[in-house]
């Protein structure tokens, strides 16, 4: 016997037409390519999202088309959000960071009918515009301007595109597993790779992520997702804050320190988001310009290990509890988060502080095992560490346009993470397993290293990679950026190490550089490192 509930599919539409019956009225500021900020609503983008799915309807778009996005957090590009998914299209966020072959690759991959674009980003789409072979239409996220003409012939303009939409226009229903936006990995080894995700499963995903043991937004809350927009959808924030009705912050092109203080002061900011080397910056001139942060509550902390040490500095010095998170684009991203349970009040506070450092335990809609390299399940026993295998319910099955290969096994995919896991879930990432240094037969974590590392007072950030050494195979090598005015001695800094880790796993020498090279979406190439320095124990 069938239960007697109404049903009804779980679309991307519904979020937005929820957030305009209910939180209409709700502040959304937007930060723009010039730097001035405008002021909008969730009544407002919804019914841009409406007048633009039906100017794209009118181009001539077919249910399902890929459309593709060149932006920055703001506004308008919270509209395409909804207004492309809601119309029954594809969301594709593109990475400008990536490098011209990439972008040329990822957009002609994903069959991009139209291409929504930043004034910033105008010299890279003039530039590329010819080699866009599927590209029907190119849409300047603006007012008219006559210059981008000369640059983008039969370029559209965005403000004029939605100005001919309905903004009555009705959002068409469909089955809640169609797909609703297309992301691609930062292509490490070969080209990117597709991750297309369905309106049940973003839905799904907002429900978790507004649990309270999970990032819990709220319609009492100022949300500023630093996370780019282009990554992974924010982390799924934009449909969150929806469900929520969160007021939001979106800070545009420009994420340095100052400038995120600034908004996080100016608006009342209380839950922000975003990868360590962003919240680097924003600490360091927090110190220097005296701020208090008084208004930011929680920063939710992902795309890498975060340090204990920036954990120590949000909760002591600023009162903000930091919240560990894990993910991958394959997972929506959402795969953990770091609160504590019930039977932790009691520990000792140390011991709860130190709960707090790993990246915490999957909500309802994730499991997680780990496996040994012959695919056998190891114990959840906190200590025994294996290969980290996800699924669920926002979980890929396979690549977009690779549905032939063999992603799975037996269910589960493999993340490439090496982890441990605990009775209760809480997960810790020890290293990716391409990264895990291997040294005479014994595992190093670089990550651990890298903690510690961190938490120097005269390093402003620093990696450990496993380098060639004739002896062990390999051994770590601590590369390190300096703090601005420090000069630390490559002594003082191993010697931070000792009685901290054992000694066999201490760095064997320091390289200082400059800066260290990121990828697209912030995280450090240590690939480069590896190669740059592959020579330096063999002297």
């Amino acid at each position: 016997m069938l239960g007697q509930m109404m049903t009804q599919p779980l679309l991307i539409s519904s979020l937005i037409d929820h957030a305009e019956r209910y939180h209409g009225g709700t502040d959304i500021y937007s930060v723009e390519g010039g730097g001035n900020v405008t002021q909008t609503s969730w009544a407002r983008v919804a019914e841009n999202a409406r007048r633009l799915g039906s100017a794209l309807t009118a181009l001539g778009l077919q249910p399902q088309d890929r459309v593709g996005t060149l932006a920055w957090n703001n506004r308008r590009h919270l509209e395409i959000y909804f207004g492309v998914s809601g119309a029954g299209f594809v969301c594709h966020t593109v990475n400008p960071r990536l490098f011209p072959e990439q972008l040329t690759y990822i957009i002609n991959h994903a069959q991009d009918k139209v291409l929504f674009f930043d004034a910033t980003f105008l010299p890279l789409v003039a530039a590329l515009h010819e080699q866009l072979s599927e590209v029907q239409h190119f849409v300047l996220m603006g007012p008219r301007d006559e210059a981008v003409l000369s640059q983008v012939p039969d370029v559209k303009f965005y403000d004029e595109l939605i100005s001919s939409g309905d903004p009555g226009f009705e959002w068409p229903t469909f089955d809640e597993n169609t797909a609703s936006s297309l992301c691609y990995t930062s292509g490490t080894t070969g080209n990117p790779k597709g991750v297309l995700y369905s309106h049940r499963s973003t839905l799904l995903h907002s429900f978790a992520s507004n649990t309270r043991d999970v990032i819990g937004y709220s319609a009492m809350d100022t949300v500023m997702p630093v996370v780019p927009m282009f990554h992974v959808n924010a982390w799924g924030s934009p449909y969150a804050c929806a469900m929520s009705g969160s007021r939001m912050v979106l800070p545009g092109p420009d994420l340095h320190g100052e400038a995120l203080v600034n908004l996080i002061d100016t608006y009342g900011v209380t839950l922000a988001m975003g990868v360590p080397t962003i919240w680097q910056g924003l600490l360091a001139f927090a110190a220097k310009s005296g701020s208090k942060l008084t208004t930011l509550e929680r920063t939710v902390i992902g795309g890498a290990a975060c340090p204990p040490s920036m954990i120590e500095t949000f909760r002591e010095r600023y009162g903000v509890d930091t919240v560990h998170a894990w993910g991958m684009s394959e997972m929506s991203p959402l795969g953990t988060t770091n609160y504590p349970m019930a039977k932790h009040v009691d520990l000792p506070i140390e011991e709860q502080h130190k709960l707090r450092e790993n990246q915490g335990r999957p909500p309802y809609g994730v499991e997680l095992k780990i496996v040994d390299d012959d695919g056998n399940d190891l114990p959840h026993d906190g200590a025994t560490q294996g290969d980290l295998m996800v699924r669920g319910h926002w979980v890929l099955n396979s690549y977009f346009q690779m549905q032939d290969q063999q992603l799975l096994s037996d269910g589960w995919f493999a993340t490439g993470d090496v982890a441990t896991l605990d009775s209760d879930g809480y997960m810790t990432i020890r290293d990716r397993s391409k990264d895990i240094i291997k040294s005479g037969g014994e595992w190093i974590s670089s990550v651990e290293l890298e903690n510690i590392a961190v938490a120097h007072p005269k390093l402003a950030t620093a990696a450990v990679v496993g380098v060639p050494h004739p002896k062990w195979d390999e051994r770590p090598l601590l590369v390190a950026v300096k703090a601005e005015g420090e000069e630390p001695s490559e002594g003082e800094l191993l010697e931070f190490f000792d009685g901290k880790i054992a000694k066999w796993q201490i760095p064997d020498k320091v390289v200082f550089v400059d800066a260290l090279p990121l990828n697209a979406t912030g995280k450090v190439l240590k690939r480069n490192l590896r190669a740059d320095f592959e020579d330096a124990l063999n002297g």
